[in-house]
């Protein structure tokens, strides 16, 4: 009988990460000057340390394209690769047209597509996605996906609780098809799982859009209950994004959750079953960077040599919507 090759399958392959963060910091104690707070209060609450602030000035797209172009650098690739920019951001430059672009005209990157993604703090997890669902079907041959967020212009400067808790920041990836044999071993998106619950939206949300009240508005958030949502939640779609990639959580290499506190992601790593060691941790140095966070972290833990190709990333998030999500990644 004559043995038939199967045939390959293109998979969508994370070949450049980059970050940027402003080269403001905001700590904790310049906090507790204009709010009732204090550095104790915070860190024990959240795990929080300092936070970076957008110099004025400096939009969405100015730190989108900083961290574009350093995933580019890593990925070897030039502007004038791209095809695909989705940017994944609650906090654009303008209403229309899209920040991706504002992103494409200020890289300099050739007519090709160009749209955002909003899902708030799952905007990464969510664009990621699309990606995936353009560049696997060969109609993208490199794509930016990018996370960039200035949270500081949503924040009530008079609302610790939650005026302390955000920063502002950019992380990119580049993905490109690279073909595979069809198995877990393959590099690339392997799984999805995507969620949302449009009945609680009052627990996290902007009360403000052009359609209401022509107002950008401000956070508005019932802390105690996004926690209890985040942590069963999320930890739902990571079991279903591993059993869409086909891999057990505790072959994960390394989890990259997004930053938004500490106890939701030590909760979260506990119910699933993820030792600590595998938690990939950077919200006490940037703070809640919404849709940024994921990339930001992933890209400071491929700098310090900590992920390496060949890796299992699971990728988590929750943010307004309710949204979540969860994504595994061999690297």
């Amino acid at each position: 009988m004559e043995l038939r090759e199967l045939p390959k399958v293109l998979r969508s392959v994370l070949t450049g990460v980059g970050g940027y963060l402003p080269e403001r910091v905001v700590t904790n104690d310049e906090l507790a000057q204009i709010v009732d707070t204090s550095d104790e209060w915070i860190r024990e609450r959240t795990g929080i340390a300092r936070r970076h602030r957008a110099a004025e000035g400096e939009a969405t797209s100015d730190l989108a394209v900083a961290a574009a172009s350093k995933a580019l650098a890593a990925a070897g690739r030039t502007a004038a690769d791209v095809d695909l920019i989705i940017v994944a951001t609650t906090t654009p430059d303008l209403t229309f047209p899209a920040t991706a672009a504002i992103v494409q005209r200020k890289l300099g990157a050739p007519i090709g597509i160009a749209f955002d993604v909003q899902a708030v703090c799952s905007g990464f997890v969510y664009a990621l996605s699309v990606a995936d669902g353009l560049v696997a079907a060969g109609r993208s041959k490199c794509a930016l996906v990018i996370g960039a967020e200035v949270m500081s212009s949503l924040l009530d400067w008079t609302d610790r609780g939650t005026c302390v808790l955000f920063g502002d920041g950019a992380g990119a990836v580049v993905v490109e098809p690279r073909e595979g044999e069809g198995t877990t071993a393959d590099r690339g998106l392997l799984g999805f799982a995507l969620r949302c619950d449009g009945t609680k939206q009052d627990l996290l949300y902007a009360d403000g859009g052009p359609s209401s009240n022509r107002q950008v508005g401000l956070l508005r958030m019932l802390g105690n209950q996004v926690f209890r949502h985040a942590v069963v939640n999320i930890s739902e779609a990571i079991s279903a994004a591993a059993t869409d990639a086909g891999v057990a959580v505790a072959d994960v290499d390394w989890f990259v959750p997004h930053q938004a506190n500490l106890r939701i992601l030590q909760g979260v790593a506990h119910r699933c079953g993820i030792d600590e060691v595998k938690v990939v941790t950077t919200v006490a140095e940037h703070a809640n960077t919404s849709a940024a966070s994921i990339p930001l972290a992933l890209d400071a833990a491929v700098a310090d040599g900590r992920v390496q190709p060949g890796q299992l990333l699971l990728l988590e998030a929750m943010g307004g919507g309710l949204t979540w999500g969860a994504c595994v990644i061999r690297f």
